[in-house]
């Protein structure tokens, strides 16, 4: 680990009040006169002082784990509504396309493609171990945004590093990104479809011979955080998660992919993606953030609010944060270290494999070119059935749900 990380130590609870407000009230004295409900609810964002109150209203609301599990509930019921996916969509075949296999130092990686919905494709790549034996934990890594950010150097070599340790890792396109054409990035459905490709993901991991269904972890970094928060919140088969540069009580996430649906506030419930990340207490977690960000507050304002969650299970030491006060909003050496680190002791991989002769990770000869990655080429090109455009994607999700209720819809195919 850098010796900029801090790891925050437990603080004192006073009895009878929300572990988090011995805190958060000092924090907030000073504009007692602010009060929750008089908060402007606009997202992406809040400003800094607004964002320490709010966790403070959300403090009043629990003090224990039956209140806390309370809230919970309805905070991931509300998180699935407001994304529409209430009922999940039938889960159609998956028709796996792997192909591409290159063989590197201690991994494999092949290109993939799957559909999360008849005719809608995720696209991606599938990283797997060549020195250590199954089974074999499942890593899913979604990527933040970013031109061709799946190929890029940060997603590939994590990927690769997992894999050397004993992973099966599955780094995905966002939906509009690299191969996932289907649909664009701004389609009103960007959402529900990528938080669905993710637990379609999860899907396609385990079906994979020597993948082992109890230890699956994610993580992502920026927009990619969302994502792994968002799935751990919602999908119970994620054991650990590592969102990196995305949690933050004052920031929301800035694309539609994000924030574009109330996912935060609704006439049912109102959180923000501090209570969104501790949903998966009391699971293994590291919240992995930086100085120069809207993480920059995670040590002081985040961190104590989430350790607090944990702390009514009795699982404080299950939840890490590590703070790179020095550095910015990226997936650097230093931040995967980190991840490599946690997941490797709570997915039991393999560290050996991935240390160099000076007790550093080693991350030499984890690239390959990325034109060598795309999944869909003249070549291998996308199945003819394929949906062609948002609408018909759109649709191919709504005759989904419908299934999922017994109620069959008229797909649309063009």
């Amino acid at each position: 680990m850098k010796g900029n990380q801090e790891l925050m130590a437990p603080l004192p609870v006073r009895r009878a009040l929300s572990p988090f407000l011995a805190s958060a009230l000092a924090l907030t004295v000073a504009k007692a006169s602010l009060l929750a409900v008089d908060l402007p609810m606009k997202e992406p964002r809040l400003t800094e002082a607004q964002a320490r109150e709010q966790l403070a209203s959300f403090a009043r609301t629990w003090h224990d784990r039956p209140l806390w599990e309370a809230r919970a509930k309805n905070i991931r019921e509300s998180i699935l509504r407001e994304v529409r996916l209430t009922p999940l969509p039938a889960r159609c075949e998956l028709k796996p396309i792997i192909w591409g296999k290159q063989v590197r130092r201690g991994y494999t990686v092949e290109n993939v493609a799957f559909e999360s919905l008849p005719g809608f494709f995720v696209t991606g790549n599938l990283y797997r171990p060549l020195d250590v034996k199954a089974p074999w934990p499942g890593v899913l890594c979604p990527h933040g945004h970013g031109e061709r950010m799946r190929v890029q150097p940060q997603t590939q070599i994590r990927s690769a590093v997992l894999a050397r340790m004993g992973a099966v890792v599955l780094a995905y396109d966002m939906v509009g990104f690299c191969d996932s054409t289907q649909a664009r990035h701004d389609d009103p459905n960007v959402m529900p479809l990528q938080l669905w490709d993710s637990m379609r993901a999860l899907d396609f991991l385990v079906s994979l011979p020597g993948v082992d269904a109890k230890r699956l972890g994610c993580t992502g970094e920026s927009g990619g955080g969302t994502q792994t928060f968002l799935l751990g919140a919602v999908d119970p088969r994620v054991a650990v998660s590592v969102p990196v540069v995305q949690v933050s009580a004052h920031f929301f996430g800035g694309c539609q992919c994000e924030s574009g649906l109330p996912i935060h506030h609704s006439a049912q419930h109102d959180t923000d993606n501090v209570e969104i990340a501790a949903l998966f207490a009391p699971k293994p977690q590291c919240v992995i953030s930086d100085g120069q960000d809207w993480t920059k507050n995670m040590p002081e304002v985040e961190f104590p609010y989430i350790q607090s969650v944990y702390r009514v299970y009795g699982a404080a030491d299950q939840v890490e944060n590590v703070h790179f006060a020095n550095e910015g909003h990226d997936y650097g050496p230093s931040k995967r270290e980190a991840m490599y680190r946690f997941m490797a002791r709570h997915l039991r991989l393999a560290i050996k494999p991935a240390i160099g002769s000076d007790g550093k990770i080693d991350e030499s000869d984890t690239t390959v070119e990325a034109k060598s990655l795309e999944v869909f080429t003249p070549e291998h090109p996308r199945p003819s059935y394929a949906l062609k455009d948002g609408a018909a994607v759109g649709a191919a999700l709504e005759n989904a749900k419908a299934q999922a209720m017994n109620v069959r819809r008229p797909s649309i195919r063009n």
